[in-house]
């Protein structure tokens, strides 16, 4: 498979290796000093880029008729735009907040303990996410999509960076830290106990590796998907 890397910063380097070993071509590869680039000779984009230049690189991909798999986050208040454009180019596209196999079944467990801890409002919820400190956003778009998960099955109606949050709101407490890939925590505490769910990455390699496997995957397939549709959970 020829694959184009939108992106090529640590993030695009990683998915080059994994994407080589797995016996795949690299035939584009966009920088953030790319001014012009032409979408040839592609099977699939793999955008890893910046918030700004996401959705210009998406549309491109519509444009030529190029699957494209998004891994960027910062821009999701436009991805309801992005989705109509899709259906009207009859394109295709995948957004995760995170590729990682292990972060995706993260999700699932997330999904099911807020459901399980429903009808249990003895219990505060808090939130921690910790990444590198060239990551762009805060909160990580994984922690967003955690958080929107259990503000449907809990007393909180949003969610917050602010620490001072009245007692509606889910806090997220969001560090930066060098050389920290990615950690994510949900904690629910009661007078009496606590229960706690935690994702830890090593390194990278997860997330290029989870990149690669929905290009692959998505290969000569119409629509919008995600990595559910990927990994048939949920």
């Amino acid at each position: 498979m020829k694959i184009g890397l939108l992106g090529y910063g640590k993030m695009g380097k990683t998915i080059e290796q994994i994407a080589l070993e797995r016996h795949h071509d690299i035939t584009l590869k966009v920088d953030k000093d790319t001014e012009n680039y032409v979408l040839e000779n592609i099977d699939v984009a793999i955008d890893f880029s910046t918030p700004d230049a996401a959705v210009d690189n998406i549309t491109n991909c519509f444009n030529h008729n190029v699957p494209v798999i998004s891994g960027t986050t910062g821009w999701l208040e436009r991805y309801d735009e992005v989705v109509a454009l899709c259906h009207e180019k009859n394109g295709t596209f995948l957004y995760a907040s995170n590729f990682s196999l292990g972060v995706n079944i993260f999700f699932e467990l997330n999904k099911t303990l807020s459901k399980l801890m429903a009808n249990l409002p003895q219990y505060n919820i808090s939130m921690e996410e910790i990444h590198h400190t060239q990551k762009l956003d805060a909160p990580s778009g994984t922690a967003i999509t955690l958080a929107e998960e259990i503000l449907k099955n809990s007393k909180y109606g949003t969610w917050t960076l602010d620490a001072a949050r009245s007692r509606q709101d889910l806090h997220i407490n969001s560090k930066r830290i060098d050389n920290v890939p990615g950690t994510h925590e949900v904690t629910y505490s009661s007078s009496v106990d606590t229960i706690e769910i935690k994702h830890t990455a090593h390194n990278r390699e997860g997330f290029a590796l989870g990149a690669v496997i929905a290009a692959e995957w998505i290969a000569g397939k119409k629509g919008v998907f995600s990595m559910k549709d990927v990994l048939n959970i949920g």
